[in-house]
């Protein structure tokens, strides 16, 4: 365990194997009750895993005298930083197989103490992994193979300030390693926020968001981090890139959109300028449930090709409702949220809940009176989307494979995906397990063009052979969203999880630059090998 740096008057310790605080994870008792209810799980749940039962060898090198006052061997550190919060990452912690632990963990201050260490690391065949708050679950931020001599995992999040607020173009200049909460405390006192709000905010970092191009708090509109970018500061092994700070410019391709996306293979991103705006105060949410999922979804369309641009417009199945507390009779539920910093937004969501009354759907009137209860729908669906990393950490714990994916597609070929996902993947569960499998579906993000779909699926393992079972279900998972040419990602990345089908799903050409590309700025190939490129 290591602490986390969100808030240092009230410091948590930040579990090194699991999700998120170590005191937030459900205790055994909790976990039997949830094994309780998927059938062939475990009757008692494996034992938290401990630092002290790794084993954690020497480091392969010693970094320099001038680098040393950056690096560290403590093997609580190394642990933490070996893997992600995949559940892959999860099964393998909670039997004892981590995977390579890094030999060191660097924690730079600055742009030169990063150049400093990539220029030792490509000289003495070191792998660096940069790494933000270790939220990836797609293997992002590990190491997989044994070619390289040493791994370093180089940790930004000393680099956490707001450095410059320009409140007239209503943007900042931030370091990277900024944890969410820590960017929006320095950017509350001047009424500002980025708010950029994925499942991962209280452990993710802006490097990271930017790394893997993350979706974030708005369902419509701007869904992704890329749309809040001016300008992009990332040191190469091969030099700095420091775009200029621009509202828009058409002067060639982008050297922003190289870096977006690019996980942290072609350089380590250390600072960018965001846009900002005002923080919001009108809210309004509401929630309209469904007999149907098909009829959900041409409700769902309806809102996301109107101009009311809500904030949040999340349509969760009967299975997700159920399981988040959203509904308990066997009916899919929408949730719809407005914001705005200037207006009010009541009338903006009436007017969303009456074109989903007209596809089918069932709500009241939303209330005027701000002193009404809150939609209890609401309600449960944002408690439940907070705690579920904590619940699934449980359920591994009982032996359970958790499985989360999400994709993209036009909404002429949303219907027939979602259900092939549901047969062909739960066909794959219970053909890996011998047990049936929960396969659940919401909508995180609505396009006037198509959705993302954000799948779920659950059943009981095979004790010992988790990761295997995760293994054979992604594969099934993998191959149902390339025949529907479906994204393999909408917002998690590709990393190393993702690799086999995003070889498959981008053009060759591209390929070929990408490639070009990696060898002109890393030419050791020492920045996070294996993914995206080989």
């Amino acid at each position: 365990m290591h602490e986390t740096t969100t808030d240092p008057r009230t410091p948590r310790l930040r579990s090194w194997w699991g999700w998120g605080y170590a005191d937030a994870h459900p205790d055994d008792t909790e976990c039997v009750a949830m094994g309780a209810l998927l059938p062939g799980t475990l009757a008692r749940p494996l034992p938290v895993p401990r630092v002290a039962g790794l084993s954690v060898g020497r480091p392969a090198v010693t970094p320099p005298p001038a680098l040393a006052h950056l690096v560290t061997a403590d093997p609580g550190a190394r642990a933490a930083h070996a893997m992600g919060k995949a559940y892959r990452d999860v099964a393998r912690a909670l039997r004892g197989r981590p995977g390579r632990i890094p030999d060191l963990v660097a924690r730079p201050a600055g742009d030169q103490d990063v150049a400093d260490l990539l220029d030792w690391a490509g000289g003495h065949d070191v792998a660096v992994i940069p790494f933000g708050g270790g939220s990836s679950v797609v293997g992002g931020v590990e190491y997989r193979g044994d070619d390289r001599r040493a791994v370093l995992s180089l940790d930004l999040t000393a680099m956490d300030r707001v450095l410059e607020i320009d409140t007239g173009s209503r943007s900042a200049r931030i370091q990277a390693g900024a944890l969410g909460p820590v960017l929006e405390d320095q950017l509350r006192p001047h009424g500002l926020t980025l708010r950029h709000f994925p499942q991962s905010f209280e452990f993710s970092t802006l490097g990271g968001w930017l790394a893997t191009r993350a979706g974030g708090h708005y369902a419509t509109g701007h869904t992704h981090i890329d749309d809040f970018v001016q300008s992009l500061r990332v040191v190469t092994p091969a030099g700095t890139s420091a775009s200029w700070r621009l509202p828009a410019s058409g002067a060639g391709p982008s050297p922003d959109r190289l870096f977006l996306g690019s996980e942290g293979t072609l350089g380590v991103i250390t600072e960018a300028w965001m846009r900002l705006r005002e923080r919001p105060r009108h809210k309004a949410s509401a929630s309209v449930a469904f007999t149907g999922f098909r009829r959900a979804l041409d409700a769902v369309r309806a809102v996301a090709q109107s101009d009311l641009a809500p904030a949040n417009c999340r349509l969760l199945d009967p299975g997700e409702a159920a399981l988040s507390g959203a509904s308990h009779d066997g009916s899919a539920v929408l949730v719809l949220g407005f914001e705005s910093a200037t207006a009010p937004v009541d009338s903006r969501l009436a007017s969303a809940v009456e074109l989903a009354r007209a596809h089918g759907g069932r709500a009241e009137a939303p209330s005027a009176d701000r002193d009404a209860p809150a939609d209890a729908a609401v309600t449960a669906w944002r408690s439940a989307f907070l705690r579920m990393p904590y619940l699934r950490d449980g359920l591994a714990r009982m032996g359970a494979v958790v499985e989360t994916f999400e994709t993209a597609a036009t909404w002429d070929a949303l219907p027939a995906l979602v259900d092939a996902v549901r047969t062909e993947v739960g066909a794959a569960a219970r053909k890996a397990t011998g047990h049936d499998a929960l396969v659940n579906c919401r909508l995180t993000h609505v396009y006037p063009d198509g959705a993302a779909p954000y799948f779920t699926v659950l059943v009981a393992g095979r004790p010992g052979d988790e990761v295997a079972v995760w293994d054979d279900i992604k594969a099934v998972a993998s191959d149902v969203l390339h025949r529907h040419r479906a994204t393999i990602t909408h917002h998690h990345a590709v990393g190393r999880d993702h690799r086999p089908a995003y070889d498959l799903q981008r053009p060759e050409p591209f390929a070929l630059a990408l490639r070009a590309v990696k060898n002109a700025l890393d030419p050791h190939g020492i920045l996070n090998p294996g993914v995206l490129i080989g």
